[in-house]
């Protein structure tokens, strides 16, 4: 006889539902997470022209390689796994829930013939009493029976956990969840950047990778920025800025502070501390004082500007340290004579104003005080599917808790009655980890003994093979 012609559905399905289909997907999207992983992604075209070549270049941008996790491939990607996932679930839900929802409840020699764990006793009492005694025992040790009477025989089945067998479908919908929630926030979402200055405000960030800024409908503004440095060097233990943020005319927030690792959160923007750098030369308060007269002078100069001196010569500021090894802030100078020629540098500190005076010369200087107007780099993120990961997340955890920390377990008995002893058939399964069930159905095997023995001395046990 021909086997029925397929129509091309079922093909359809069938592919979709195709465990090699799941393992290629798995792999391709191995492989691209590892592309995305070595090749920086949205940088700019220079830097990409620098590294690649204007040939790969073009191919890469054609390929959307430099903005993978937003390129059509990759998207699509991540919506056939989702597929295939649905697939192999709704083609084996109905089984499952047949199992759990609508089990056989009447077990027949053909059942047990395929349990791993079951076994036949002969009693010497009438099937009703044994029926009791089992119903008991399996109330009391695991879980109340259902009992049917049908052509003379007693059939009672139980189960527990049968919930159980859906955690691999929580988990299922967990992978779901995390790959809707990374579609959400590739298409609607953003990663920008900013620099905002001291004492200033901006509305717009510039994403990565593009030209074109991003209004975000509400300004923030940076009030200051302080950055602490590890004794002895110029390395930074600790950033900080102190943001508002600006709202309709309105300050909704005032006076956060942002440090790495605590953000600042708006209207599901949220914006992490991330850079620091000096905006413009630094406000220097120098104190110079007349040696043959005493007389000092306060001023305040920037770096690299010559400033005139009594008796026609200048002096200049040519560099400045906020941290000059264990000294503190200093700044490197030199005095210029009247015909413009430079003197010898040398060195002035903060901590130590009288420094100077040894140096010898018309004048001495000291550093009094700064004013580094400084900017702060702000990394700005907007993800509006990271609460669908999140929840995608807790359940993938609760899920494979639930799939693989618990097991569908059931017990099947059989009683029918002789002329003088009732034949049991006694017998039970779980989906998963067997070991720990045949341990429980000895042990319940063994109580069961024990029950059909204790309250009749004259009922006889026989296990039969």
């Amino acid at each position: 006889m021909n086997a029925k012609k397929r129509s091309w559905i079922d093909l359809v399905w069938d592919f979709f539902a195709s465990l090699k289909l799941t393992i290629f997907l798995l792999i391709m999207l191995a492989a691209t997470s590892i592309i995305g992983t070595l090749i920086q992604q949205n940088r700019t075209s220079e830097e990409y022209l620098q590294v690649y070549g204007e040939k790969v270049y073009r191919l890469f941008d054609m390929l959307q390689v430099f903005d993978m996790y937003h390129s059509w491939w990759f998207l699509s990607l991540l919506g056939a796994i989702s597929l295939n996932l649905l697939t192999c679930s709704f083609k084996r839900l109905p089984r499952v829930w047949k199992a759990v929802a609508v089990p056989v409840t009447e077990a027949d020699e053909g059942l047990f013939q395929t349990l791993s764990n079951s076994r036949q006793l002969r009693v010497d009492l009438p099937a009703e009493e044994v029926g009791r005694r089992l119903e008991q025992l399996l109330s009391a040790r695991f879980a109340r029976p259902l009992v049917t009477r049908k052509a003379g025989r007693l059939y009672l089945f139980a189960q527990k956990g049968g919930w159980s067998r859906f955690g691999v479908y929580a988990t299922h919908l967990s992978i779901l969840l995390i790959f809707i929630g990374a579609i959400i926030g590739n298409l609607w979402g953003f990663k920008a950047y900013v620099n905002i200055e001291e004492g200033t405000s901006t509305s717009r960030v510039w994403p990565a990778g593009s030209r074109e800024p991003i209004d975000l409908g509400f300004a923030v503004r940076c009030d200051d920025f302080n950055v602490s440095y590890y004794d002895g060097s110029d390395r930074p233990r600790e950033f900080m800025s102190i943001l508002d943020v600006i709202d309709g005319g309105r300050e909704v927030i005032s006076d956060r502070k942002i440090i790495v690792n605590d953000p600042l959160s708006y209207n599901g923007i949220t914006f992490y501390q991330s850079s620091y750098g000096q905006a413009g030369s630094p406000r220097l308060k120098m104190r110079v004082k007349v040696r043959a007269t005493g007389e000092a002078l306060d001023l305040t100069v920037a770096e690299g500007a010559h400033v005139p001196l009594p008796g026609g010569g200048s002096f200049a500021v040519s560099g400045y340290s906020p941290s000059y090894g264990d000294f503190g802030p200093a700044v490197e100078m030199h005095v210029n004579t009247p015909d413009g020629q430079h003197g010898k540098p040398f060195v002035v500190l903060q901590r130590f104003p009288d420094f100077d005076e040894k140096r010898g010369g018309d004048f001495s200087f000291a550093l009094v005080d700064f004013q580094e107007k400084m900017y702060t780099g702000l990394q700005v993120k907007k993800d509006p599917g990271v609460w669908v990961v999140w929840f995608g997340c807790l359940l993938m955890v609760m899920g494979s808790i639930v799939a693989f920390g618990f097991s569908h377990r059931r017990l099947w008995a059989t009683i029918e009655a002789g002329s003088s002893h009732s034949l049991v058939h006694f017998g039970g399964s779980a989906h998963r980890n067997q070991p720990a069930f045949t341990l429980f159905f000895d042990e319940l095997s063994q109580r069961l003994d024990e029950t059909l023995e204790g309250e009749t001395s004259s009922a006889t046990l026989e296990t039969l093979s």
